[in-house]
Protein backbone atom coordinates (compact mmCIF):
# COMPACT_ATOMS: atom_id res chain seq x y z
CA UNK A 1 0.00 0.00 0.00
CA UNK A 2 2.82 2.42 0.78
CA UNK A 3 4.28 2.00 -3.10
CA UNK A 4 0.16 2.97 -4.04
CA UNK A 5 0.14 5.92 -2.04
CA UNK A 6 3.90 6.93 -3.61
CA UNK A 7 2.79 6.51 -7.28
CA UNK A 8 -0.71 8.61 -6.63
CA UNK A 9 1.88 11.25 -4.88
CA UNK A 10 3.95 11.04 -8.01
CA UNK A 11 1.34 11.15 -10.44
CA UNK A 12 1.66 7.99 -11.60
CA UNK A 13 -1.61 6.47 -11.60
CA UNK A 14 -5.12 7.37 -11.26
CA UNK A 15 -6.53 5.61 -9.19
CA UNK A 16 -6.12 2.43 -6.35
CA UNK A 17 -7.42 -1.15 -6.92
CA UNK A 18 -8.24 -1.24 -3.40
CA UNK A 19 -7.48 1.39 -0.65
CA UNK A 20 -7.31 -0.65 2.49
CA UNK A 21 -6.43 0.09 6.20
CA UNK A 22 -5.02 3.16 7.46
CA UNK A 23 -4.02 3.81 4.09
CA UNK A 24 -7.58 5.03 3.77
CA UNK A 25 -6.71 8.19 5.62
CA UNK A 26 -3.51 8.29 4.30
CA UNK A 27 -5.48 9.03 0.28
CA UNK A 28 -8.28 10.79 1.99
CA UNK A 29 -5.72 13.31 3.35
CA UNK A 30 -4.16 14.02 -0.35
CA UNK A 31 -7.30 15.12 -1.60
CA UNK A 32 -9.02 12.06 -3.54
CA UNK A 33 -12.10 11.08 -4.39
CA UNK A 34 -13.15 8.01 -2.54
CA UNK A 35 -16.07 5.38 -2.84
CA UNK A 36 -17.14 2.93 -0.07
CA UNK A 37 -19.31 -0.17 -0.59
CA UNK A 38 -20.66 -2.13 1.99
CA UNK A 39 -19.80 -5.50 1.82
CA UNK A 40 -19.58 -9.52 2.94
CA UNK A 41 -15.27 -9.36 2.83
CA UNK A 42 -13.84 -10.44 6.09
CA UNK A 43 -11.44 -12.04 7.85
CA UNK A 44 -11.86 -15.60 9.48
CA UNK A 45 -9.33 -15.76 12.24
CA UNK A 46 -9.87 -19.69 13.03
CA UNK A 47 -8.88 -22.64 14.51
CA UNK A 48 -7.63 -26.00 12.55
CA UNK A 49 -9.87 -28.52 14.32
CA UNK A 50 -7.82 -31.29 13.05
CA UNK A 51 -4.55 -29.50 14.88
CA UNK A 52 -4.29 -30.12 18.84
CA UNK A 53 -5.31 -28.36 21.44
CA UNK A 54 -7.85 -26.58 18.80
CA UNK A 55 -9.96 -30.34 18.57
CA UNK A 56 -10.89 -29.95 22.57
CA UNK A 57 -14.35 -27.21 22.34
CA UNK A 58 -13.22 -25.89 25.82
CA UNK A 59 -10.23 -24.38 24.40
CA UNK A 60 -12.13 -22.78 21.18
CA UNK A 61 -14.55 -21.50 23.14
CA UNK A 62 -12.19 -19.49 25.75
CA UNK A 63 -10.24 -18.04 22.69
CA UNK A 64 -13.50 -17.26 21.33
CA UNK A 65 -14.82 -15.37 24.73
CA UNK A 66 -11.90 -13.64 25.70
CA UNK A 67 -11.96 -11.70 21.90
CA UNK A 68 -13.99 -8.23 21.29
CA UNK A 69 -15.08 -8.11 18.39
CA UNK A 70 -15.62 -4.17 18.12
CA UNK A 71 -12.03 -3.76 19.43
CA UNK A 72 -11.03 -5.72 17.05
CA UNK A 73 -12.79 -3.97 14.05
CA UNK A 74 -11.61 -0.58 16.01
CA UNK A 75 -8.31 -1.77 16.26
CA UNK A 76 -7.30 -3.98 13.04
CA UNK A 77 -9.16 -2.16 10.11
CA UNK A 78 -9.84 1.51 11.57
CA UNK A 79 -13.39 1.14 12.34
CA UNK A 80 -13.96 0.54 8.91
CA UNK A 81 -16.49 -1.91 8.73
CA UNK A 82 -19.42 -3.63 10.64
CA UNK A 83 -19.42 -6.20 13.69
CA UNK A 84 -19.57 -9.80 13.03
CA UNK A 85 -20.69 -12.24 14.92
CA UNK A 86 -18.10 -15.54 14.73
CA UNK A 87 -20.42 -17.21 12.32
CA UNK A 88 -19.97 -16.11 8.35
CA UNK A 89 -23.39 -15.46 7.71
CA UNK A 90 -23.79 -11.33 6.67
CA UNK A 91 -26.63 -8.99 7.57
CA UNK A 92 -26.49 -7.63 4.04
CA UNK A 93 -26.87 -12.14 3.17
CA UNK A 94 -30.48 -12.30 2.31
CA UNK A 95 -30.93 -15.45 4.26
CA UNK A 96 -28.58 -14.20 7.39
CA UNK A 97 -31.03 -14.60 10.57
CA UNK A 98 -30.46 -12.39 13.77
CA UNK A 99 -28.67 -14.18 17.14
CA UNK A 100 -27.98 -12.79 20.18
CA UNK A 101 -24.83 -11.09 20.96
CA UNK A 102 -21.44 -12.47 21.14
CA UNK A 103 -20.24 -13.48 24.22
CA UNK A 104 -17.07 -11.79 25.75
CA UNK A 105 -16.04 -12.96 28.89
CA UNK A 106 -11.83 -12.42 29.40
CA UNK A 107 -12.46 -13.87 33.13
CA UNK A 108 -15.05 -16.69 31.81
CA UNK A 109 -12.17 -17.77 29.11
CA UNK A 110 -9.36 -17.84 31.49
CA UNK A 111 -11.25 -20.31 33.78
CA UNK A 112 -12.49 -22.54 30.56
CA UNK A 113 -8.70 -22.98 29.54
CA UNK A 114 -7.66 -23.97 32.97
CA UNK A 115 -10.24 -26.76 32.50
CA UNK A 116 -9.23 -27.38 29.38
CA UNK A 117 -5.59 -28.44 31.19
CA UNK A 118 -4.31 -25.38 29.34
CA UNK A 119 -3.26 -22.48 31.82
CA UNK A 120 0.30 -22.53 30.54
CA UNK A 121 0.01 -23.69 27.42
CA UNK A 122 1.39 -20.53 24.75
CA UNK A 123 -1.16 -20.43 22.06
CA UNK A 124 0.47 -19.38 18.62
CA UNK A 125 -1.95 -17.24 16.14
CA UNK A 126 -0.47 -17.00 12.09
CA UNK A 127 -1.05 -14.54 10.05
CA UNK A 128 -0.04 -13.28 6.43
CA UNK A 129 2.11 -10.14 6.57
CA UNK A 130 -0.37 -7.97 4.89
CA UNK A 131 -0.99 -4.77 6.87
CA UNK A 132 -4.58 -5.02 8.05
CA UNK A 133 -4.31 -8.78 8.29
CA UNK A 134 -1.31 -8.66 10.17
CA UNK A 135 -2.91 -5.63 12.85
CA UNK A 136 -5.98 -7.37 13.41
CA UNK A 137 -4.23 -10.44 14.05
CA UNK A 138 -2.47 -8.28 16.53
CA UNK A 139 -5.15 -7.16 18.33
CA UNK A 140 -7.09 -10.31 18.79
CA UNK A 141 -3.44 -11.77 20.27
CA UNK A 142 -3.50 -8.77 22.99
CA UNK A 143 -6.92 -9.47 23.71
CA UNK A 144 -6.41 -12.88 24.26
CA UNK A 145 -3.25 -11.94 26.30
CA UNK A 146 -4.86 -9.52 28.49
CA UNK A 147 -7.25 -12.41 28.97
CA UNK A 148 -4.75 -14.27 30.71
CA UNK A 149 -4.20 -16.69 28.03
CA UNK A 150 -0.31 -17.05 26.76
CA UNK A 151 -0.08 -16.44 23.12
CA UNK A 152 2.53 -15.53 20.49
CA UNK A 153 2.41 -14.18 17.20
CA UNK A 154 3.87 -15.60 14.13
CA UNK A 155 3.83 -13.42 10.70
CA UNK A 156 4.69 -15.08 7.52
CA UNK A 157 5.57 -13.44 3.49
CA UNK A 158 2.52 -14.39 1.32
CA UNK A 159 4.72 -16.75 -0.71
CA UNK A 160 4.98 -18.65 2.34
CA UNK A 161 1.69 -18.48 3.87
CA UNK A 162 -0.29 -19.50 0.92
CA UNK A 163 1.60 -22.97 0.76
CA UNK A 164 0.37 -24.42 3.88
CA UNK A 165 -2.81 -22.22 4.56
CA UNK A 166 -5.15 -24.68 5.46
CA UNK A 167 -3.10 -26.56 7.79
CA UNK A 168 -2.19 -23.68 10.06
CA UNK A 169 -3.43 -25.15 13.67
CA UNK A 170 -4.48 -21.34 14.88
CA UNK A 171 -4.47 -18.52 11.88
CA UNK A 172 -6.38 -16.21 9.89
CA UNK A 173 -7.18 -15.97 6.56
CA UNK A 174 -9.09 -13.11 3.52
CA UNK A 175 -12.59 -14.55 2.76
CA UNK A 176 -13.69 -12.02 -0.25
CA UNK A 177 -17.28 -11.21 -0.82
CA UNK A 178 -20.16 -13.62 -2.08
CA UNK A 179 -23.86 -12.86 -2.66
CA UNK A 180 -25.78 -15.65 -0.39
CA UNK A 181 -24.11 -16.60 3.23
CA UNK A 182 -24.97 -20.05 1.90
CA UNK A 183 -22.34 -19.94 -1.00
CA UNK A 184 -20.06 -19.70 2.00
CA UNK A 185 -20.89 -22.25 4.36
CA UNK A 186 -20.75 -24.67 1.66
CA UNK A 187 -16.88 -23.84 0.63
CA UNK A 188 -15.68 -23.46 4.48
CA UNK A 189 -17.79 -25.83 6.79
CA UNK A 190 -19.48 -28.82 4.37
CA UNK A 191 -17.47 -31.96 5.94
CA UNK A 192 -14.48 -32.64 3.69
CA UNK A 193 -14.91 -29.58 1.13
CA UNK A 194 -10.92 -28.10 -0.13
CA UNK A 195 -11.38 -24.98 1.54
CA UNK A 196 -12.45 -26.00 4.77
CA UNK A 197 -9.87 -24.76 6.63
CA UNK A 198 -11.00 -25.13 10.02
CA UNK A 199 -11.26 -29.10 9.54
CA UNK A 200 -15.13 -28.75 11.17
CA UNK A 201 -17.17 -31.26 10.30
CA UNK A 202 -20.76 -31.90 11.63
CA UNK A 203 -23.53 -33.70 10.53
CA UNK A 204 -26.46 -31.97 12.28
CA UNK A 205 -24.63 -29.07 10.28
CA UNK A 206 -23.88 -30.78 6.48
CA UNK A 207 -28.21 -32.02 6.98
CA UNK A 208 -29.51 -28.27 7.71
CA UNK A 209 -26.59 -27.33 4.52
CA UNK A 210 -27.84 -29.61 2.36
CA UNK A 211 -31.56 -28.46 3.37
CA UNK A 212 -30.86 -24.87 2.82
CA UNK A 213 -29.38 -25.49 -0.50
CA UNK A 214 -32.68 -26.59 -1.62
CA UNK A 215 -34.89 -23.52 -1.03
CA UNK A 216 -34.79 -20.91 -2.91
CA UNK A 217 -37.03 -18.19 -0.70
CA UNK A 218 -34.63 -16.24 1.25
CA UNK A 219 -36.96 -16.03 3.72
CA UNK A 220 -37.57 -19.48 4.05
CA UNK A 221 -34.42 -20.20 4.22
CA UNK A 222 -33.66 -18.26 6.78
CA UNK A 223 -34.59 -20.65 9.17
CA UNK A 224 -32.50 -23.38 8.68
CA UNK A 225 -29.41 -20.62 8.26
CA UNK A 226 -30.05 -19.54 11.79
CA UNK A 227 -29.71 -23.18 12.67
CA UNK A 228 -26.48 -23.43 10.89
CA UNK A 229 -25.05 -19.74 12.09
CA UNK A 230 -26.21 -21.37 15.71
CA UNK A 231 -24.15 -24.15 15.09
CA UNK A 232 -20.90 -22.78 13.99
CA UNK A 233 -21.22 -20.26 17.52
CA UNK A 234 -21.92 -23.05 19.75
CA UNK A 235 -18.99 -25.24 18.29
CA UNK A 236 -16.44 -22.14 18.39
CA UNK A 237 -15.07 -22.83 14.78
CA UNK A 238 -13.70 -19.26 14.77
CA UNK A 239 -13.14 -15.77 15.78
CA UNK A 240 -14.61 -13.57 13.18
CA UNK A 241 -14.31 -9.77 14.15
CA UNK A 242 -15.61 -7.74 11.28
CA UNK A 243 -17.51 -7.43 7.96
CA UNK A 244 -14.74 -4.95 5.79
CA UNK A 245 -15.75 -1.94 3.85
CA UNK A 246 -14.34 -1.51 0.72
CA UNK A 247 -12.59 1.45 -0.62
CA UNK A 248 -11.37 3.00 -3.84
CA UNK A 249 -9.72 6.43 -4.36
CA UNK A 250 -9.39 8.11 -7.54
CA UNK A 251 -8.32 11.35 -8.87
CA UNK A 252 -10.81 13.77 -9.90
CA UNK A 253 -11.12 13.21 -13.92
CA UNK A 254 -11.36 9.43 -13.23
CA UNK A 255 -15.23 8.68 -14.10
CA UNK A 256 -17.26 5.88 -13.02
CA UNK A 257 -14.89 4.13 -11.72
CA UNK A 258 -17.05 3.00 -8.05
CA UNK A 259 -15.42 0.06 -5.80
CA UNK A 260 -17.57 -2.47 -6.09
CA UNK A 261 -18.39 -5.22 -3.65
CA UNK A 262 -16.41 -8.18 -5.38
CA UNK A 263 -13.51 -5.84 -6.43
CA UNK A 264 -15.00 -6.42 -10.40
CA UNK A 265 -13.70 -3.97 -12.89
CA UNK A 266 -16.59 -2.96 -15.03
CA UNK A 267 -14.76 -1.06 -17.43
CA UNK A 268 -17.54 0.14 -19.94
CA UNK A 269 -18.75 2.62 -17.11
CA UNK A 270 -15.14 3.88 -16.51
CA UNK A 271 -14.24 7.39 -18.34
CA UNK A 272 -11.32 9.90 -17.94
CA UNK A 273 -12.68 13.65 -17.77
CA UNK A 274 -10.54 15.58 -19.75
Amino acid sequence: PSAVVAAIGGNEIDATYRSEGDYVSILDELGLKKTEVVTAATLAVRFNQLSEPYGDLRVRKALQMAVDNAKILELGYAGLGTVAENHMICPIHPEYAELPPVEHDPAAARALIAEAGHADTEFELISLDDSWQSATCDAVAAQIRAAGIKIRRTVIPGVTFWDEWTSYPFSATEWSHTALGIQVMAMAFKTGVPWNETGFSNARFDAALAQALTISDADARRAVTAEMQQILRDEGVLIQPYWRSLFRHTRDHVMGADMHPTQEHHLYKWWINT
